[in-house]
This record gives C-alpha cells, structure tokens and sequence, in this order.
C-alpha cells in the first residue's frame, strides 16, 4: 500500500528531528507550523534546516494527526519517493550552491484528480485505488521542474463531487473534524490548513478551491480558465474545470502560481493565455495594495438555500461589514451594496456543473490512459465500487452531449452573465467585486454546507480569491472572496496581500499543534 509505506516509521523519527537555531540577523525562530516558502528558503540557505528534515517533519504531522488524533483524513496517498527527492535536492544544493527552482524543496499536497506516474491516482474512488497513470500531468511537470517535492495525493469528493469517495472516505474540517471541510478538493485544505506541507493545488470546477480555502481558513485562488493547464486532470466540465493553488498565504499562492501558469499545447485552450501573465506574481503584492482600489459588495445570497433569518448568516454579513470597513480604512473605495439585477436567476439558468460536458469529456480523458480499470463514464456508473450517491449523480450526465438544446442555452446565458457583470464593474468601475463565499457556517459530516455564492466565478470562469474573513463565534473559519476580469489575478493578488497584511486573520488550528522536537 502507497499509503502505508512511509507512515509506520514516522513516528520513530518525530524525536530524531533536531531543534533548529533562531536565525542569525533576527533571532526569530524558524517554526514548521505556518512555515511560508520564504520562510523555508531562508532557513535552508542557513544551513539549520535540510530538505530531508523538512520532509520528514510534514511526514511526521501527516502520521500524528491524520489518521491518529483527530483523524482528519486529509491524505490518500504518501508519495514514497518523497525522502528521496528531498536527498536529491539537498545535494544539488550542497555541490552548487543554488536552488534548483523558485519552489526548491518546497512539498506539495495534490488533489488526486490529477495524474502522477509515480504514485497511485484514484480520483477519489476504491475503483481507480492502485491505478497508476503512465504520464504526469503538466501541472506535476512544472511544479517538479521549479523544485518542489511532491509529499502526497489528498483525499477528495468521488470524481470531483462534494467531500466523500469510496476510495478513503470523507474529509474532516481541521478546525473541528465534526464539520464539513468543503468539497471536493477537501484533502488539499484540510492538509494545508493542518501544516501536513507547505503548499498544495486544488481543483476547482463549482468553487473546490475556494469552498475548502473559505472552512479551512486559507487562501485560494481559481485562476482565469485558460491560465492553468488541465493536462492530465479528469476532467467534469472542461469549460470550467480549472487547478490553481492552496495555501496559507497570498504571497506562497503567487509564488505557486508562478510555477504553473502558461501556454501549455497539451492543452490547446491555454494558448488564450500567451503574454497575458506578468514575469512574477509577487510584483503585484505591494505594500498599500488597495489605496485607490474601487470594489463593488455584492449582498444578495447567489443560492437559493441561504436562510437570511439564521443566526450565522449573520455572523458572515458582520464579518462582509469588517472586510469593508478594513478596505476604506485601506484606501479602497467601496460600493456596499452594488446592484446586480437577476443575479441569482441568471445563475441558475447558466447551467449548474455542466453536465452535458461529462461523458464526453471523461470518455475521451480515459480514451488516453489504456491502462486505467475502466474506460468509459458508463462504466465507472454501472461499478459497485462508486458511492450510489456519486452513482446517481453521474449517471444523470449519461446520454447527454454538449450538443443538447438545454446545454447550448444554459451556455448562452453564461455569455449573458459575463457581459453583466463585465458591465457592471465597467459602469461602476471596479476592480473586484467582494462577497461570502459561503453565507452560512461549515455543517455536520456528511451535510453539504447552504448558502454558496462560489458558482458566480465558475459559471463566468472569471478569476476568484478565497482569502480569510475571520470565524464564527465557534472557531470556524468565515472566507470572502475578490473575484475579478478576466486574467486580472494580479490585481487580485494585490487586493488580498494588503487585506491580509491589515487583518492578519489566519490561525492554525488547535487540534493539530506543533509536535515534540518539531521545528
């Protein structure tokens, strides 16, 4: 088992990881927990920290409190070649004196919807549990090539659908494993969340980037669609499938997202994106970021199950008003409500996951893989192994084609609603508008949590941030998000470095706490 085969040793090594030194200039101490790739980097320039301890002590973590303690379930699979590539890199850095990229020795969490070669992908489903893919997805490719280490593949919604596969089960919120993480790319926050690594990548087709960045108190970023390449990702609905980056701080998701973004011919739609991103992401993270910015609020709840009368609705508009308020006193010029008419009625109609889209998409992506346990969508329906939920669901998409008069209208009134909201932001002239990405607090596993207003991003595939907004009266975390134009990810970048600079809102959570020896 991938899964095991690092773990029964972990434990024995949580003593052997030695304290590392306050740093030199500062006297700060280098800790683990929270730990930002700048942060990482500056400690293994010193010296004080190798790569390998490093792996080591989130492998450490991942072994204490994933399946032991509070049982988080964040983690499918650990990459067993992680040590290894940590030695690598430790070596290349001691013969040469240079990282081998910007995410040197920096470890990853993956959703595992996307395709490894050296390690098990199961798209959340016991029916895919020791298929191996024969390629990397692009995504891999560049995040190995800038230096980073690959520490494990998460637990995620079967085939990308809410927060519970057949493969591991649900995942559990970080901040109370009774509640829900949000779907479907759940490990990767939650992982992120509980410092199981650095970093991660998400997938995000309604909103599985930012649903678990908004309960796991993270940032996360769903890029303009064609920014990312989606090569080797299983794909739902092509035209809105996108990946992009978890993390604990805006400056780590522009870093990450550096790492990945750009033309890729593998995936032909990404060539909309040539020239359209900067030489580096990190320039737009400036201090004073949102003076002279201009946002627009939007108010009205995007679901038709958000309940205006409960008590943590409340509570999200409360922490909406702070967000405000944080951002005049920045600078911002805020518009609190902006009007958008028949918003959630344009929503609706814009066609929900895209369903049309899946059975041809998913037939053509196991089309390529010829060592895969089954090939076809029918297939993965008709098998036991599949939750009957996630049965059902998919089955629904069976039969349908992208050439369905429902779908080809649904499509039309996606056109309409981005030319709204492009006119709306044009007439008021914006550069985001601002809203909850939930209205309402994580629920109990396995409920879905009401009142998402995250389909606004992925019905547009306009770019959207998941940043922290502070937490419900019970410790759970509240996320807002700046969703912006198209190929606008630095100006949003720079909205939420000096929001986050000014609120300082993001705490780890209480039940995974630094380990004994852990730096």
């Amino acid at each position: 088992m991938f899964r095991s085969c690092l773990l029964p040793v972990l434990i024995l090594c949580v003593a052997a990881t030695a304290p590392v030194q306050p740093h030199a200039q500062t006297g700060a101490l280098f800790h683990l927990q929270e730990a930002t790739i700048d942060d990482i980097h500056a400690e293994l320039r010193s010296g004080r920290l190798s790569c390998v301890q490093l792996v080591q002590s989130y492998l450490n973590r991942i072994a204490a409190y994933d399946q032991a303690g509070p049982a988080l379930n964040a983690i499918q699979n650990v990459n067993p070649g992680a040590l290894k590539r940590a030695a690598e890199l430790d070596a290349g850095f001691k013969s040469s004196g240079e990282f081998s990229g910007p995410l040197h020795c920096i470890p990853v969490l993956l959703k595992d919807d996307i395709d490894t070669n050296f390690m098990p992908t199961t798209y959340g489903s016991a029916l895919f549990k020791t298929f191996v893919p024969r390629t990397n997805a692009t995504i891999v490719n560049r995040l190995q090539a800038a230096g980073a280490v690959i520490l494990a593949k998460t637990n995620m919604g079967e085939f990308a659908q809410g927060y519970s596969g057949s493969a591991f089960g649900d995942c559990h919120n970080a901040y109370d494993p009774g509640r829900s993480p949000s779907g479907s790319s759940c490990g990767t926050g939650v992982g992120v969340a509980a410092n199981f690594a650095a970093v991660g990548i998400g997938e995000d087709t309604e909103g599985s980037i930012r649903g678990p960045a908004s309960h796991g108190s993270l940032v996360g970023l769903r890029p303009t669609l064609p920014l990312v390449s989606r090569a080797g990702l299983m794909p739902f609905a092509p035209t809105r499938d996108t990946l992009g980056p978890m993390t604990r701080s805006v400056k780590d998701a522009a870093i990450v997202l550096d790492a990945i973004a750009g033309y890729d011919p593998e995936d032909p739609i990404t060539a909309r994106s040539y020239g359209r991103w900067p030489k580096t992401y990190t320039s737009f993270l400036v201090p004073n970021g949102l003076a002279g910015m201009r946002f627009g609020v939007i108010r009205a709840p995007m679901s038709r199950d958000t309940d205006t009368s409960a008590a943590d609705y409340n509570e999200v508009q409360i922490a909406v008003t702070k967000t405000v308020a944080v951002l005049v006193a920045r600078g911002a010029k805020v518009i609190d409500p902006i009007t958008i008419p028949d918003l959630k009625e344009m929503l609706a109609a814009s066609g929900g996951g895209g369903g049309s889209e899946t059975e041809g998409a998913i037939d053509a992506f196991l089309a390529r893989n010829p060592n895969a346990p089954v090939h076809s969508l029918r297939e993965i329906v008709a098998s036991p192994l599949v939750i009957a939920k996630r049965r059902a669901e998919l089955g629904r998409s069976l039969g349908h084609t992208i050439q369905d008069a429902g779908y080809l209208k649904a499509e039309g009134a996606r056109e309409r609603l981005r030319a709204l909201i492009l006119r709306v932001m044009a007439d008021n002239r914006l550069d985001a508008l601002i809203y909850a990405t939930y209205d309402h607090a994580p629920t109990p596993v396995p409920q879905s949590t009401p009142g998402t207003n995250r389909v606004l991003a992925s019905a547009t595939a306009f770019p959207a941030i998941a940043v922290p907004a502070g937490f419900f009266h019970d410790g759970l975390p509240i996320g807002v998000e700046f969703l912006g134009q198209p190929y606008s990810e630095g100006l949003l970048l720079k909205a939420a470095f000096d929001y986050e600079q000014a609120t300082k809102y993001r705490h780890p959570p209480p039940l995974t706490p630094a380990l004994a020896q852990e730096p």
